[in-house]
């Protein structure tokens, strides 16, 4: 699947181009703020100093307080740089122990949209397995527990199929490394474009079709629930759904 248009551009990072990529502001009060990370785009720094969302969003409030001082930033959960979509930082000491706590005690809500190679057996499921999180190389899927595994809970729903392609929707209730990756995977369904866990589809380069679509957290501060869902032009999986499916239907 070749998906070239212009419009996948601001989606993808080119981690050769000297230019840091445009950082796109969701929301933003005093205590957080929410942005989009595009595939490709590491969420912190490395050893090579390669562009990252933490520096770009360091950047952004230095510039915007017009300060050269270094500014707080808590970040409080993480995105597979070949992954993309809505990530919360905390501005202060406070909002980040409070939204860390909630991470770590499951009181956040994530869905992820993905699309997927062939159609899982069920429409739906609620799949609660067991993963082996090596710190290199994919992770492993076990049904039943067993030592030096971790419990990884997940909810799915097909929202549209066809047999080669489906579109995938999927809400987290634990967050091991590259769970949502290795979990559909074990359904026979790899993402698109993840070669680590099986799929023979090529996607946007150096990506996977799987985008954090919508995050909700309590408010550090507010105390109230915060929802922020992806704008669809930011989705790469909703605009390539449109493109596949559409084709699709008018061969048939």
């Amino acid at each position: 699947m070749e998906l070239s248009s212009k419009e996948f551009a601001r989606l993808v990072v080119d981690p050769e181009s000297a230019s840091p990529p445009p950082l796109e502001i969701l929301f933003e009060d005093s205590q957080c703020v929410v942005v989009f990370k595009p595939h490709r785009l590491l969420i912190q720094r490395d050893q090579a100093h390669n562009a990252n969302l933490f520096d770009l969003v360091c950047s952004y409030r230095r510039q915007k307080e017009q300060t050269a001082d270094k500014v707080y930033l808590g970040m409080v959960h993480r995105l597979d740089r070949p992954a993309s979509g809505v990530v919360v930082f905390a501005k202060t000491p406070l909002a980040a122990a409070d939204l860390s706590l909630s991470f770590r005690d499951r009181k956040v809500g994530k869905t992820y949209e993905a699309l997927v190679e062939g159609t899982p057996k069920n429409e739906c499921g609620h799949l609660i397995q067991y993963l082996s999180s090596p710190e290199e190389g994919p992770s492993r899927v076990y049904e039943n527990e067993v030592p030096g595994t971790k419990k990884a809970e997940l909810e799915y729903r097909v929202l549209q199929s066809y047999p080669a392609i489906s579109l995938i929707e999927v809400k987290l209730h634990t967050g091991r490394r590259h769970q949502i990756r290795a979990q559909l995977a074990s359904l026979g369904c790899p993402i698109l474009g993840d070669g680590r866990y099986g799929s023979t589809t090529p996607y946007l380069p150096g990506s996977i079709a799987l985008v954090a679509q919508t995050l909700r957290f309590l408010h550090p501060t507010e105390k109230n629930d915060a929802t922020f869902q992806l704008p669809e032009k930011l989705s790469s999986v909703r605009l390539a759904s449109v493109f596949v499916f559409s084709v699709r239907k008018n061969r048939f």
